[in-house]
């Protein structure tokens, strides 16, 4: 039988090519997926999160939109806002991402934080519209360590914030995207400290992990439709479109 991603010898460095094609496609400048690794390792230190739940969280960090690789639109790095049509493709990207982290031997843990690291604390993300604190915890800190990590780094439509400027954006979006509590250990963490001052990013590679533990971050409930890389979604741009923003990522 083929052995899958998380149980090969050179899993990291997989993860870390996967990490690295990921973030060129996406036109960042720095190592997004790293940096919203070791966000989010601070943010569930916070809370206290155990270290297997961490480590699924660190993984998905690193290829949380690897639905967009797969998906390789040419809109994703032009200058330009998103058509209504093109938001609605975009917002396809979680569930392809899923499909293609199992496809590729990831942990179930991992294939669902990549499926929910765009849903909003007031149930108006997607793909499944989950509300509050049924949003499993590991997924709402990708929420907030994606955001502020898009924020530091130019993208084609806007350039890099400043670490307060980025902060003030976070409070800004407090019980709509964001999780008040998860903003508040966020704030609260050693990384902020880092940060103030302008030191590099540095994060540790999560393990290898080759089954799921349910605990109480990662055991909350799945939608699983079939949604291939061809197949739109059958909602209408209402039911679709989250609420309209500055263009973070």
């Amino acid at each position: 039988m083929e052995a899958t991603l998380a149980k090969e010898s050179n899993f990291e460095d997989k993860l870390l090519e996967i990490s690295s094609e990921m973030d060129a496609f996406e036109g960042y400048t720095h190592a997004h997926g790293l940096r919203i690794a070791a966000i989010a390792d601070a943010i569930g230190k916070q809370f206290n999160l155990a270290a297997h739940d961490r480590e699924f969280m660190q993984q998905a960090a690193l290829v949380h939109d690897l639905g967009e690789l797969v998906m390789n639109r040419d809109y994703i790095k032009q200058n330009r806002p998103l058509s209504a049509a093109e938001r609605m493709d975009m917002q396809r990207h979680p569930v392809i991402g899923e499909q293609e982290a199992s496809k590729r031997g990831f942990s179930r843990g991992v294939q669902l934080l990549i499926r929910w690291h765009h849903e909003w604390w007031n149930g108006s993300g997607y793909p499944d519209a989950l509300e509050g604190e049924q949003i499993p915890l590991a997924a709402r800190i990708l929420r907030v360590a994606d955001s502020f990590a898009a924020l530091r780094d130019d993208r084609p439509r806007r350039r890099a914030m400043s670490v307060a400027e980025a902060k003030v954006y976070l409070n800004d979006w407090i019980g709509l995207e964001f999780d008040p509590k998860v903003v508040k250990a966020f704030f609260s963490s050693e990384y902020i400290d880092f940060l103030e001052v302008e030191k590099p990013v540095q994060a540790e590679l999560p393990p290898a992990q080759t089954e799921i533990v349910e605990t109480t971050p990662l055991a909350l409930p799945t939608a699983e439709p079939q949604l291939s890389n061809e197949q739109a979604p059958a909602s209408s741009p209402e039911e679709s479109l989250p609420n309209i923003k500055p263009d973070h990522e």
